[in-house]
């Protein structure tokens, strides 16, 4: 179980309001270690049904999402570059996820650029982008297997590997999703086959209901070491 768990921000966080400081604290205390508890038993549950999680993210204690391994078609639409494109959201079970991300990434050619997303320090739900452009996809998927248990047991991080001359983008993100992004998804289709990973009718993911995210203050140094290995502009 992660020990320090951090809440998302759909997660409910108000407080009760009280005259005095002093009430006003011992409130938010007992709030605090309460909400902590209640976080800290959803991260006791590793897996649900042959689903197995990561340490990075749990559905909330009201979360109804019978979750699974498989993935849906979907349409992304960018209003301010004007463009359509057929994208997938997928999620794969802990033993497969990080192997099959690499995998993904065969298609996209021999020269990518590189995504970290990152919300550490960042409370209130928001993230930052750090970019590095035209760098060997071998090259990037050795370094980023020096970082396996970042990428997959940090709820603060997320990565995307994205070729734009043709249009193609495969994201691991916060919450330990794939996202691909082409104009001919078939390619990746037949990788996420050989996982057993498969279209499901009415597939639902994690995002959709309430849910937690947690890190560990090591995670932060492990990204800015990642960073600084691939030469992110910041």
């Amino acid at each position: 179980m992660n020990p320090s768990p951090f809440f998302e921000s759909n997660e409910a966080n108000s407080l009760t309001q009280e005259s005095g400081w002093h009430a006003q604290n011992t409130v938010d205390r007992q709030l605090f270690e309460a909400k902590m508890a209640s976080t800290e038993a959803l991260f006791a549950v590793d897996s649900v049904g042959a689903f197995e999680f990561t340490d990075a993210v749990r559905p909330g204690k009201h979360s109804t999402i019978p979750l699974q391994q498989g993935y849906r078609r979907e349409l992304f639409r960018s209003r301010s570059r004007n463009m359509e494109l057929p994208m997938i959201l997928a999620a794969a079970t802990k033993e497969v996820l990080f192997d099959l991300f690499l995998d993904l990434m065969n298609p996209l050619g021999k020269l990518v650029d590189c995504v970290l997303e990152t919300s550490h320090s960042h409370g209130d739900g928001s993230h930052e982008d750090l970019y590095r452009e035209k760098i060997d996809l071998p090259v990037l998927m050795s370094t980023l297997c020096d970082y396996e248990s970042l990428l997959l047991n940090d709820g603060c991080t997320g990565v995307a590997v994205v070729n734009p001359a043709k249009q193609l983008e495969v994201q691991l993100d916060e919450h330990k999703m794939l996202m691909i992004y082409a104009e001919d998804l078939k390619p990746f289709e037949r990788i996420l086959f050989e996982y057993d990973v498969w279209p499901m009718e009415n597939m639902r993911f994690i995002t959709e209901e309430d849910h937690v995210h947690s890190s560990r203050p090591v995670y932060q140094k492990l990204f800015d070491q990642l960073s600084f290995r691939l030469g992110m502009d910041i």
